[in-house]
């Protein structure tokens, strides 16, 4: 199974489920940052709430660098996945 093979969603029902998972919490952190990024920008408006307004552009950096992180786990999950499912196949015969 080759990695970020845009087919290996569709490639079954187990997959299916493993995408949609990956996929809402792709959402859920991609909503977070910006709600992040908006509050903190508004934080920045006045001096003396600057610095929670730095805290939470941080934060949400955070989760932009999770975003990638997500979609290179879900891929390593169908990579394991696609790898136990061969293993099984040459254990039958």
């Amino acid at each position: 199974m080759k990695l970020f093979d845009p087919k290996t969603r569709f490639s079954g029902q187990r997959n299916q489920k493993i995408y949609a998972a990956y996929e809402i919490a792709y959402t859920a952190v991609d909503f977070s940052a910006a709600l992040l990024f908006l509050a903190g920008s508004f934080l920045f408006f006045r001096e003396a709430t600057q610095t929670a307004g730095t805290w939470l552009f941080v934060i949400g950096s955070v989760c932009f660098a999770l975003k990638p992180t997500i979609r290179l786990v879900r891929e390593l999950h169908y990579w394991r996945a696609g790898s136990l499912d061969t293993l099984a196949r040459r254990a039958e015969e």
